[in-house]
């Protein structure tokens, strides 16, 4: 179909409903069948084109990788969880906190081990620092602010064994077929993750407030620490409940799905043709290799689970609870797919190239993606919500104009790390303030000062980089 004003309708329809209910979802709904509606025009031709759309996206190869992955990975830390892992470790480490530094340098030390979802780390982390607060005198909101910014910015930096992935290359799958570009979905992601400038800078202030003792913002009143300390005296105890565990019960399935990680895209990368080690990589399908080293591993992981004597209801349990935990992002990144093709057919591409293609300078594209996209995720508060509405469009318009593409994948990633870890609607920003007990829209104040000055600083980035590949 000839593009025109009609193909932008679905996108212009979620951004304000998203923004004014604080929730993606409804507003997805509402974008397809718009779109449906503008290629039937009849009430029930769309509804029957909406649900038609849905079963197309559901039953796409790519997508059902993409959703299984998302599902088992979720159920793997369901397991990891339930047998007490990440606790337990947790539990050891913390008992060599003897300072300040060593206790700020245990949350980046941490990393390593609870870098598979932001939510994952700060549920596992801010009980244990909360009870152990009391016997330093750090600002709770800088403790507060020092998990958070060790979570989404590092994960989305990540190229592999995170829920993340496999979304995030899937939205950029969806994008490039969109616009006719033949290119390998999950490279074209490793090549945008040194252009994600706000997470590079949100992670570097975050170490220089480590290890420089850089203060952000003005202390806490006196209050507030007076409650610190109650806290402590109140609830220590009832936390160190909370990480009873055992460490190798997260170091064996992390060890496992890394290195068969690294073994599957070698293998993969074979079947497809290549010759050397690393040429293996760039062959490899990136979806299917992380979805066989997430299969082996939970299998392998369940009954080494079960030799070390946990109960196998209580597995299957939590394997399926854990998988439902992300049903929620599933069920959005299914309709982000569903609105992008109704959107495609009703010209999406061809009306952005037509249009702003002939007139938008390409050096400013990464910019004008970031800034926009920056905007719109901070009043929706999610990161895959604002990937999945604003990939279709920053890849259209790079290649429309020539922008770099790499970079402006980068800066529509970079603008959704934004609006998740500065909004007061995010989910990290809500789950750290409740546990660490803070008033939310004052933490999010206090996160927001130091969140606009990298976002400045990302956009003079942008700004700057597009001159190198003039």
């Amino acid at each position: 179909m000839e593009g025109t004003w009609l193909s932008l309708l679905p996108f212009l329809v979620i951004i304000p409903i998203a923004i004014w209910l604080k929730e993606i979802l409804p507003g997805l709904v509402i974008g397809l069948i718009i779109g449906a509606f503008c290629l039937e025009r009849s009430v029930l031709a769309t509804i029957e084109r909406a649900v038609a759309t849905l079963l197309k996206t559901i039953s796409d190869l790519e997508h059902m990788k993409v959703v299984a992955f998302l599902y088992l990975f979720g159920s793997l830390i369901g397991m990891i969880q339930i047998t007490g892992g990440i606790k337990g470790f947790v539990q050891w480490i913390g008992e060599k906190l003897h300072s300040r530094r060593r206790l700020l340098l245990f949350i980046w030390l941490t990393v390593p081990f609870t870098f598979f979802t932001p939510m994952f780390r700060i549920m596992l982390l801010s009980p244990v620092m909360k009870s152990i607060l009391g016997r330093f005198r750090i600002d709770r909101r800088r403790m507060a602010y020092m998990i958070d910014v060790s979570t989404e910015p590092i994960i989305v930096l990540l190229p592999a064994a995170t829920a993340f992935v496999g979304f995030m290359t899937s939205v950029v799958a969806g994008a490039l077929e969109q616009n006719g570009i033949h290119k390998s979905a999950y490279h074209l992601f490793l090549a945008s993750l040194p252009y994600n400038f706000f997470a590079i800078i949100a992670l570097f202030v975050g170490l220089m407030n480590t290890f420089m003792n850089v203060r952000i913002g003005r202390n806490e009143k006196k209050r507030e620490k007076e409650k610190t300390n109650q806290f402590h005296q109140l609830g220590l105890q009832k936390e160190l409940t909370l990480v009873e565990g055992e460490p190798f019960h997260l170091f064996f399935p992390l060890f496992l799905v890394l290195v068969l990680t690294f073994f599957f895209f070698w293998y993969s990368g074979i079947k497809n043709g290549a010759v050397t080690f690393f040429d293996a990589f760039s062959r490899a399908d990136a979806t299917l290799a992380m979805l066989m080293a997430l299969f082996v591993t939970i299998i392998a992981t369940a009954v080494f689970y079960l030799i070390r004597r946990q109960p196998l209801h209580e597995l299957i349990y939590h394997f399926f609870d854990g998988g439902n935990q992300l049903m929620a992002p599933i069920g959005m990144l299914l309709l982000v797919w569903a609105v992008s093709l109704t959107a495609d057919e009703l010209g999406f591409s061809a009306y952005i190239s037509s249009t702003f293609g002939t007139w938008l300078p390409k050096e400013v594209v990464p910019a004008a993606v970031f800034v926009i996209g920056s905007f719109v995720s901070y009043f929706i508060g999610t990161s895959w919500g604002t990937w999945g509405i604003f990939m279709p469009l920053g890849v259209t318009l790079a290649a429309a104009t020539g922008a770099p593409l790499a970079m402006t994948i980068g800066a529509v990633f970079a603008s959704g790390t934004f609006g998740a870890f500065a909004s007061p609607l995010g989910d990290t920003t809500i789950t750290t303030a409740s546990v660490m007990d803070l008033d939310l829209m004052s933490y999010a104040k206090y996160k927001l000062r130091i969140s606009l000055l990298c976002g400045i600083l990302s956009v003079i980035a942008y700004l700057i980089a597009p001159a190198f590949f003039a």
